[in-house]
């Protein structure tokens, strides 16, 4: 193309065609429009455009620019794909062990081998020589073994499900048919069968009591152990069917107050008594009864090894034994940690209740007055002074009751304080209020 007639063309952007040469009407770009238009708008205005134009004939101008396009924008040939190729895959062959190769001791190198797998190590072992070859086997052995004392005759150990309780009595595995609402009347006869035929009384009794033993434990705050030994001394009373005429409710208050003496985590009447509305005079009741009953089956106990030609146990079968009152210092603890004092001042207290119950200084006072008025005391030696209001309110006795055992027990207090204490500084007789 020569120079003239190049420069005899518009430039692409300012070509503009009319819908077959009506005036007025507005005029669109025909190509090259990619800048200002979308690419769907401008090839529906070119349809529309085009259809209604009359046919033109074909020039040579049209001719150059139609070769002049193809020259810019060359036809793309679309090769197709090609299908991947097929591999055969072989079907896996099936697992066959290879019988000739055989396990042998690389310093014996005897044949036959002498192995020996122990089962309880997880080794394998050259009997001749003792070296272990392999370790981590798994024993492909029966395990016919059992995990309760009850089944050591038994030919069939049971290999499933949880341990016995030995809280409840009779086969504890079991199962039950379920009734739903909307049941057909077969499954709601069966289910009745069922309750007649597995029904224990005396299990679900014990499983009550044991519920009721367990949130009023939760609601002293006192640990699990406790609430174990209050649920088997409750067992012990239904087995020897004692204390028949007696309320469920007491019996229970009584198994608790023996189980916090026995596990070393005293409590007291009057806290027994707020948890579980059983009347004090009915506790002190229970308690003694309770505690007489458990000291002769205990010496039951102890006669029947007698005889049998064993040794006795002198401490009781663990939850049988007398049970030991409560003394101040095991109080004093409790109250201390409630009342938030350090620990000097906790050991004070305790060393002080322990002189004054050896000394005789209280005596006749309760455990808990005793307990509160040592407190008292060794909270001003060490400095950290409790009023007794504030120990009244822990403690569960009235503000004067402790004064007056600490009036009892500021004339003898040379006597009742270690004279280590005020010779390290750790207690001070200044500090100590008037009685």
């Amino acid at each position: 193309m020569t120079q003239q007639s190049a420069k005899s063309f518009p430039p692409p952007s300012r070509r503009f065609c009319s819908a077959a040469g009506r005036p007025g009407h507005p005029q669109v770009k025909a190509t090259h429009t990619a800048k200002l238009f979308s690419p769907l708008l401008v090839r529906h205005c070119k349809k529309k455009f085009n259809a209604l134009a009359p046919p033109k004939k074909p020039s040579k101008r049209a001719g150059k620019r139609t070769t002049l396009s193809l020259m810019a924008n060359p036809p793309v040939h679309v090769v197709p794909a090609m299908p991947p190729p097929t591999i055969a895959v072989k079907a896996p062959e099936p697992w066959v062990e290879n019988l000739s190769l055989n396990l042998m001791c690389r310093e014996c190198k005897e044949d036959p081998p002498n192995i020996v797998e122990d089962f309880s190590a997880g080794d394998t072992i050259c009997g001749s020589c003792g070296l272990v070859l392999g370790d981590r086997i798994v024993d492909t052995r029966s395990e016919w073994r059992t995990f309760t004392n009850d089944d050591q005759n038994n030919d069939d150990p049971s290999r499933v499900g949880d341990g016995a309780n030995p809280l409840l009595n009779g086969a504890q595995l079991q199962t039950d048919i379920a009734f739903v609402g909307g049941a057909s009347a077969k499954s709601r006869d069966l289910s009745r069968a069922q309750n007649k035929a597995t029904h224990d009384k005396s299990t679900k009794t014990l499983l009550a009591a044991y519920k009721e033993i367990g949130s009023l434990c939760d609601g002293l705050v006192i640990p699990k152990n406790v609430s174990d030994t209050a649920k088997h001394l409750f067992k012990i009373t239904v087995d020897e069917n004692a204390f028949r005429g007696k309320s469920q409710e007491t019996v229970i208050a009584g198994c608790i107050f023996i189980a916090c003496r026995q596990c070393k985590v005293p409590r007291t009447f009057r806290e027994i008594f707020a948890l579980t509305k059983v009347s004090k005079p009915e506790i002190g009741r229970i308690f003694k009864a309770l505690d007489k009953f458990f000291n002769g089956r205990h010496e039951r106990m102890n006669a029947a090894v007698v005889e049998a030609g064993g040794i006795p146990n002198a401490n009781g079968s663990g939850f049988n034994a007398a049970v030991e009152s409560t003394t101040p210092k095991d109080l004093c603890l409790r109250f201390c940690n409630q009342l938030h004092l350090s620990n000097k001042c906790t050991s004070l207290s305790q060393d002080i209740a322990i002189r004054a119950e050896t000394t005789g200084d209280l005596a006749g006072r309760s455990p808990i007055s005793t307990a509160a008025a040592c407190i008292y005391m060794a909270s001003y030696l060490a400095g950290e002074g409790r009023s007794a209001k504030e120990i009244s309110g822990v403690a569960g006795v009235s503000d004067g009751t402790i004064r007056n055992a600490y009036k009892l027990m500021l004339p003898n207090k040379e006597r009742l304080v270690k004279p280590e204490w005020i010779a390290d500084g750790r207690a001070d007789f200044q500090r100590l209020p008037p009685a």
